[in-house]
């Protein structure tokens, strides 16, 4: 059976300025999603389940399907503010969905195998995706996977970027996950700012960029921690429901294994505009260097 690869794109993107995941960075009109999808398949990876909204359907299929749809099955999910557990009444005021871990929960009816997780808006590089796909060739229930960057080739060049510190047991599993907020470099140095202090961090920091690997048993627990969450939270309107802290959960329960599995690659993706001239040159630069086709699909 091969497995499921989940892009997160339901995001509106309000720092770039655009839905920057129809948006055209590689040398032939790629999206950051085209090369994703690549790798995907070239990893072995048998289908793709989008999360998106319900009103960018439309856009999606026609822009998508026609790209790759005749190489590998594709799928919809879609994550609307509305879509929440049997009992609970949604916050008048509340605006937008509840993030990351709420978008993997949408996707349950779609997926039946073992599936990896991405960003649509990150670049992960071909090396991830051999890496998580070994990963769910040998998967059992109730073991995952994070694929972990080194900080120092996860940062951005325009502003400040969020990151999943990992921290690891003596066995190498997961033991702590925890969000950093305004990550940069200053002075040479890689810090975060904490209750208005910053604190360093060192390069080779194991971090997550949301690329992890679950089998479908993730959902039932994924489910019941986001029914205690809406319980607690449902008033509060900036809460949201993070992938990581499903993740983070898991361990702290003892209900399942997270192995964290190093890649050499060096992330990189679109958080601000700015960031588009770097990433047409990277992929220019991965082209020129035989690593993908100049035309990904024919």
């Amino acid at each position: 059976m091969k497995p499921t690869l989940l892009i997160l794109a339901a995001g509106i993107g309000s720092r770039y300025g655009s839905l920057k995941q129809m948006d055209k960075f590689g040398t032939s009109g790629e999206t950051i999603i085209d090369y994703s999808v690549y790798d995907a398949i070239q990893a072995g990876f048998g289908k793709v389940v989008f999360v998106i909204r319900k009103n960018i359907e439309q856009d999606f299929r026609e822009f998508f399907d026609k790209r790759f749809g005749n190489q590998i099955e594709v799928d919809y999910a879609f994550q609307e503010l509305d879509a929440l557990p049997e009992g609970i009444n949604l916050s008048a005021e509340r605006t937008k969905p509840w993030g990351t871990g709420h978008a993997l929960l949408v996707a349950e009816s779609k997926i039946k195998e073992p599936f990896a997780v991405i960003n649509a808006d990150d670049f992960y590089g071909s090396e991830s995706f051999k890496i998580i796909a070994n990963f769910l060739r040998e998967k059992t229930e109730k073991n995952y996977c994070i694929v972990v960057y080194e900080l120092a080739n996860t940062l951005s060049e325009n502003g400040y970027v969020s990151r999943g510190v990992c921290q690891a047991d003596e066995q190498g599993f997961l033991k702590t996950i925890t969000e950093r907020s305004k990550i940069a470099e200053k002075d040479g140095k890689i810090c975060f700012e904490e209750n208005e202090n910053l604190l360093e961090l060192a390069p080779k920091t194991q971090v997550s960029m949301n690329l992890m690997a679950f089998t479908p048993d993730i959902f039932g627990f994924a489910k019941a921690y986001f029914q205690e969450f809406i319980e607690k939270n449902n008033q509060d309107l900036k809460a949201e429901f993070y992938l990581p802290t499903i993740v983070g959960n898991i361990v702290q329960k003892n209900v399942g294994k997270v192995h964290l599995l190093n890649t050499p690659e060096k992330w990189f993706g679109i958080t601000y505009k700015e960031d588009k001239v770097q990433t047409i040159k990277r992929l220019a630069d991965l082209v020129a260097e035989g690593i993908y086709p100049k035309k990904l699909w024919s």
